[in-house]
């Protein structure tokens, strides 16, 4: 299963957040989105578990709980809907019709 887990404190390195996890079961990987130019944590991550019901566990148990000073919100991933982040977007290209 893949979990979300948002409000992460910036200063937090994926082998603490994968400890965090390894608490309730196995951990397959863990990811947390840094931005591309300055390399900053974004406050959020990913933790994929392999076993549903650890990973059901480790979102019960850590859902609110303060890590750094910091309430985490976890929860199963959802899918990016369609078409969101696709760069596209705008209005027709510079010069007016008419």
């Amino acid at each position: 299963m893949n979990i979300y887990v948002g409000n992460l404190s910036y200063d937090m390195k994926e082998d603490e957040l994968r400890a965090l996890f390894e608490e309730h079961g196995q951990v397959e990987s863990v990811s947390i989105i840094k931005d591309n130019f300055s390399g900053q944590s974004k406050g959020f991550g990913f933790v994929m578990m392999p076993n549903r019901d650890e990973a059901q566990r480790a979102i019960s148990t850590l859902n609110g709980r303060d890590i750094k000073g910091r309430a985490l919100t976890v929860n199963e991933a959802r899918p990016r809907p369609e078409g969101a982040r696709s760069g596209g977007g705008g209005g027709g290209g510079g010069r007016g019709r008419y």
